[in-house]
């Protein structure tokens, strides 16, 4: 790649983080994207942006998925792509978005998959005294109550809990903030774990979550204690984090059938990343709408 290439690229990389705000996690695939497909088409010698093709660009993304990679995960690439020469055609260094009418291949949506009510109920049935054990119940508690991500749940600070009101404060992508309630149940294991905490973390440590040595928990250790407690729990299933979000959702919704308020609850920026639940539970919210619609109800004939 030209040295000016690259230094549009760098350029680019800054404005997503200092100006768009985005997470370093969003970063990384933004990076890691935008370098394959320099990759690939380096055999056209990309030492000016405005020599890249839409035939290029479309060879990628038939090598993407020969390699196997999914339609979600192109589709991703496609965009990350298309915000990068959206960029470019601002600060007037291309004069077209060769990725602008590329479409990726369609792959079947796969459900997230939850655990039952019962599933849930059984993997948070433990009652250790340790302070680790009571972190791991509380972290499992909030996770479950609340939805929050892994990443969420890695980041959130003392300052951000509110017991008293119930709520907590939470960071989700693109550094939206937003307020969700925290049940009884979490509340319980929180303040049990708040009280161990003290043993572990010193005074100048915000993070509600800390290992033994007192530093902010990561986001592998917290896979790691969930995948253990999961299997000393005896759960059939390997349990990861944000399934105990995929659960939280599906169970509101379907106790609720208020698809708004679940996207208000996740963080979800479009309803549309909300509504693969709706395919979770169509049985219950066909119910919901047979009660409620006034063409749905059925009329007794006089």
């Amino acid at each position: 790649m030209h040295d000016h290439a690259h230094q549009l690229l760098e350029a680019f990389f800054r404005h997503l983080s200092d100006e768009r705000r985005l997470s370093s996690h969003t970063l990384v695939h933004y990076r890691r994207d935008l370098v394959q497909c320099v990759a690939h088409c380096d055999g056209a010698d990309v030492t000016d942006w405005d020599k890249l093709t839409t035939a290029e660009i479309r060879g990628w993304v038939a090598a993407r998925h020969r390699h196997g990679l999914s339609g979600k995960s192109i589709q991703r690439a496609l965009s990350a792509l298309r915000t990068f020469y959206r960029y470019l055609l601002r600060e007037q260094a291309v004069t077209r978005n060769p990725a602008a009418g590329v479409t990726a291949p369609k792959s079947a949506r796969r459900l997230p998959r939850t655990l039952t009510a019962d599933q849930a109920a059984r993997l948070l049935a433990f009652d250790e005294r340790d302070p680790l054990v009571l972190r791991d119940r509380a972290l499992l508690e909030l996770l479950y109550s609340s939805g929050l991500r892994l990443s969420e749940a890695v980041s959130l600070d003392l300052a951000e809990l509110d017991l008293d009101g119930g709520t907590v404060r939470v960071t989700g992508k693109g550094r939206k903030v937003r307020d969700v309630p925290v049940g009884a149940k979490a509340r319980a294991a929180l303040r049990e774990w708040l009280a161990a905490r003290q043993e572990l973390a010193g005074a100048q440590q915000a993070a509600v979550f800390v290992a033994r040595g007192g530093k902010r928990l990561g986001a592998r250790a917290m896979q790691l204690r969930l995948r253990a407690r999961a299997a000393r729990q005896g759960m059939e299933v390997p349990v990861h984090p944000h399934m105990l979000r995929h659960s939280f959702a599906s169970h509101v919704l379907e106790s609720s059938g208020d698809l708004r308020a679940v996207q208000e609850l996740l963080g979800h920026a479009n309803i549309s990343t909300t509504q693969i639940y709706t395919h979770l539970d169509f049985q219950h919210l066909a119910k919901v709408y047979d009660k409620a619609h006034p063409r749905a109800r059925r009329k007794t004939v006089p």
